[in-house]
């Protein structure tokens, strides 16, 4: 009782922990950030100028490919030439994934070089690159089947705006200070095939590399970190890559493609106060964002191509983004005027603004997209607000945007459990515990039915009973023991499969990782794969032979039990397991398609494990009654019983 009750209280307190850690809400700020000495009342203030005043934007994932959606190419050049024309950023960052580098059938993986000369077509025809600065980085499909990055398959050194690999430090300077923003580059080198490359690594190099870019950043007004992966999908040593980043404002990413749609907004700050802001893709959705600088504070939106008029409230800048740690927060309280940046292709005709619901009057232009509005702010200083924006042109098209605002110094807002837990867990080491736990799981069972001196058969029949009892004749059965057993030690331990990692080069695939020309890839989506193979595969057949087994054990065959067990019980669990099957076959064909025929006929977790299903299979019903003689006796005392 007491072990039940301090098992309850662990889960509870952990529920609590995670709840305060992610869960939407009202609180006061972290202690980390309520430590941090806010400066006194900064001058100058956001005013009426246009000054102190730049803006950027940001897209990622645009995914040219040479099979799929030609209106991708046709619509980024118009991004390139049009959209920057009317924005005209001081800076673009291309977070990654610049090619889709996929085959097809989508299935294989590999540099394709006319989509790499697509989008160098792009850069020039539209002449972006002497717009603007152009920042694009590798994300990880830039990365597939490149054996190093020396290699002729590295395309990106080639093609692309940037055309430097690695992290790096880029200084924008202006008259009022400069801005650091420091690329984070997680790719592998060398870079496997998909998918075993979704996970990005840094080694202690990178690290110390990256530790010193973010020592030299400090001297700078504010500090952007940028990259394609998100921070809970890269493996790094520690202290890890968030610490090295908490002196910055906010983390741009992308590779995540909201989910499907599932997740439209993946946005979260870490402990240390660094805000981590996943872009949905150009691929599909058409997303970019457009940053600003005013006066060092840090605001953004989130925009769909072609969508005017473009909206930014740049001061008083969103409750919910707002960082103590890395702004001086009280300019907004000592400001003079709304600011707001607007954009169109068409003339501004007007720009309403309203707070709480009451309209304080139209903004009037200063200069570039640049509108104000005079204001006391000493009016909100207390509470929460919310101030809309209401800007239409000449075209008759109209946009709003709205947010929360505060300026006291006990008031924050929490985002949302969901983005904050795909964005701040580390899913490699959760993907590497539920492994062990299911792999454990199975082992478990088998080595307790295996050594248990007898079954449970006490209580009614039912399903726990039945369970027990196929558990128990499954564990004795030398066949089916050490099969089952093997198998869980062999995911666990064993190659999966040999094959062409990188084309050209072999390499062995392990749950903990991928060894390939010479070099030890850390397990990360190895540990998902894992996962998958368990749960819909490993666990089912020992579940569908212990099934088997007990219809033996009642005295049933394989062609008696068709007709003596209920057909809602015999039916789904036969087309189950054939289904089962049918995906591991599935899963040969993949590999076949992604690593070669090699890795088809290397493959011990995949082909060979469906030549040792089928033996199990068939070994469960021509077994003899003699060999079975002894359980069978057991379940008719059961049933007697």
């Amino acid at each position: 009782m007491r072990a039940r009750l301090a098992a309850g209280l662990l889960v509870a307190g952990l529920a609590a922990l995670l709840l305060d850690c992610y869960s939407p809400g009202r609180s006061a700020p972290p202690p980390s950030a309520a430590r941090v000495r806010r400066p006194p009342a900064p001058e100058p203030a956001p005013g009426a100028e246009a000054a102190r005043l730049f803006w950027i934007a940001q897209v990622s994932d645009i995914h040219i490919s040479r099979f799929q959606d030609p209106k991708r190419v046709l619509d980024f050049e118009k991004f390139c030439s049009e959209t920057i024309n009317i924005i005209q950023p001081a800076l673009v960052l291309v977070t990654g994934d610049l090619t889709d580098a996929k085959t097809k059938d989508k299935l294989g993986s590999e540099q394709i070089e006319v989509e790499w000369h697509t989008y160098q077509s792009v850069l020039k025809r539209s002449r972006v690159m002497e717009k603007t600065k152009w920042i694009d980085i590798k994300g990880n499909h830039d990365s597939f089947n490149i054996p190093h990055l020396k290699s002729a398959q590295n395309y990106y050194r080639k093609y692309s705006g940037w055309r430097k690999d690695g992290s790096f430090h880029y200084i924008h300077s202006t008259p009022f200070g400069n801005y650091s923003f420091i690329c984070l580059d997680a790719t592998l080198s060398p870079g496997p095939k998909r998918p075993y490359n979704f996970f990005g690594i840094l080694n202690t190099n990178h690290m110390e590399e990256l530790s010193s870019m973010a020592a030299e950043s400090r001297h700078s007004n504010q500090t952007i970190w940028f990259g394609h992966y998100p921070t809970s999908t890269i493996i790094s040593p520690s202290p890890g890559i968030r610490t090295l980043m908490s002196s910055a404002t906010a983390y741009l990413c992308g590779h995540l493609h909201t989910l499907g749609g599932l997740m439209p907004v993946l946005h979260s700050r870490h402990p240390h106060g660094t805000l981590e802001l996943e872009l949905g893709d150009w691929m599909d959705n058409r997303r970019y964002r457009l940053l600003a600088f005013d006066h060092d504070l840090l605001s953004f939106v989130d925009l769909h191509f072609e969508e005017w008029p473009a909206v930014l409230i740049t001061n008083p800048k969103s409750l919910l983004y707002s960082s103590p740690a890395h702004e001086a927060l009280t300019k907004i309280l000592h400001s003079t005027h709304i600011r707001i940046l607007a954009f169109s292709p068409d003339f501004i005709t007007l720009v309403k603004v309203s707070i709480d619901g009451v309209h304080l009057g139209d903004a009037h232009h200063v200069s570039g997209p640049l509108y104000v509005l005079k204001w006391n702010p000493q009016n909100y200083s207390e509470g929460f607000h919310h101030i809309d924006v209401t800007v239409q042109d000449a075209a008759g098209k109209s946009s709003t945007q709205g947010h929360m605002f505060a300026m006291g110094e006990n008031l924050s807002l929490k985002f949302g459990f969901l983005s904050s837990f795909i964005l701040l867990t580390d899913h490699y080491i959760l993907a590497r515990l539920l492994f062990g736990v299911t792999v454990a799981v199975q082992i478990f069972l088998l080595l307790v039915f295996r050594y248990l001196q007898k079954p449970t058969l006490k209580g009614p029949p039912g399903l726990v009973m039945s369970t027990s009892f196929s558990l128990h004749v499954l564990s004795k059965t030398n066949t089916f023991y050490y099969s089952v057993l093997i198998l869980s030690l062999y995911t666990v331990l064993g190659p999966w499969f040999v094959g062409e990692v990188i084309d050209g080069q072999i390499g062995a695939c392990f749950s903990f990782g991928v060894f390939v020309g010479g070099h030890f890839l850390q397990g990360s989506l190895t540990f998902v794969v894992g996962i998958l193979q368990m749960v819909f595969f490993n666990l089912p057949l020992m579940a569908y032979l212990c099934w088997c087994l007990l219809l033996r054990c009642q005295g049933l065959s394989f062609h008696s039990h068709i007709y003596q067990v209920r057909c809602f019980w015999a039916v789904p669990a036969h087309l189950a397991m054939a289904l089962l099957l049918t995906w591991q076959l599935y899963s040969c064909y993949f590999l076949q398609r992604t690593y070669g025929t090699l890795a088809f006929f290397f493959s011990p977790m995949k082909t060979w494990l469906v030549v040792l299903t089928l033996v199990l299979i068939w070994r469960t019903w021509t077994l003899s009654t003699s060999e079975l003689r002894t359980y069978i006796v057991e379940m008719k005392n059961c049933q007697s019983s």
